[in-house]
């Protein structure tokens, strides 16, 4: 028995008859759970002989018929295709850089029994800062959805334990890139002094668009390492008047 097939019979026995009535003549969960699984095999990047990194996150379209059919099955089906992707990634050597997330999403141009699949390879950020310190810092790296603080002398962004800002992306290394920032009152946008630094890395970074051992940023700035990016946000004081 097929690993799909295998699948499929678990979401039989979990929610029984229900499942096939609802889903009769409209997108069969299999059909998603063979889609993932394809996205996955089309996207791994090779990182050595033995490991290549796949998406993580998945958004499932569909169209609003077949998402409402879906609806009240959509954390067990998520639940079981989670499992499913795990266990092809474990049979063909393919590494997440993070927790695997599957959502399903209406799109208004699909129609009953089509839907599509976007993913992208999400890596996992570790920070020990709090929302107290993300709030007071007039500088903050965003990545992947975390802000983490900016202050003088600057932090140390990579894998490893020993890098300020851990980034669970196989193409970073254990400290792969130094954010800098000069001491001040760092108020306004036009005071600031950042810039960013190579540390040896492997795979290098890339300012801006433009590969580089060194640069000097601003507000914007995006910073990409291995398959991540990392955005500067300076904020004003006059933003933060607005907001108050």
């Amino acid at each position: 028995m097929s690993r799909l097939q295998d699948f499929e019979n678990r979401l039989e026995q979990l929610i029984s008859g229900v499942f096939a009535r609802a889903f009769r003549s409209a997108v069969q969960p299999v059909e998603i759970a063979a889609a993932l699984q394809r996205e996955v095999d089309n996207n791994a990047q090779i990182l050595s002989r033995d490991r290549r990194l796949v998406p993580n996150t998945f958004h499932v379209e569909l169209s609003h018929g077949d998402l409402e059919r879906l609806t009240p099955f959509d954390s067990t089906l998520a639940s079981e295709m989670t499992e499913q992707l795990r266990d092809h990634a474990e049979h063909q050597s393919y590494v997440f850089p993070g927790p695997v997330q599957i959502t399903f999403e209406e799109a208004e141009d699909l129609t009953t029994g089509r839907f599509r699949v976007r993913s992208k390879a999400q890596a996992k950020v570790t920070t020990q800062a709090t929302d107290t310190q993300i709030g007071r810092a007039r500088v903050l790296l965003e990545v992947n959805g975390v802000r983490h603080p900016l202050n003088p002398p600057g932090l140390v962004v990579g894998r490893g334990t020993e890098a300020d800002l851990r980034i669970n992306d196989p193409g970073i290394s254990r400290r792969h890139v130094e954010f800098r920032i000069e001491k001040g009152r760092l108020l306004r946008r036009s005071e600031l002094e950042l810039s960013v630094d190579d540390l040896g890395s492997t795979n290098g970074m890339v300012v801006d668009g433009r590969r580089t051992h060194t640069a000097a940023l601003q507000h914007g700035s995006t910073v990409r390492i291995g398959n991540t990016s990392l955005t500067v946000v300076v904020v004003d004081e006059e933003d933060e008047a607005d907001d108050q």
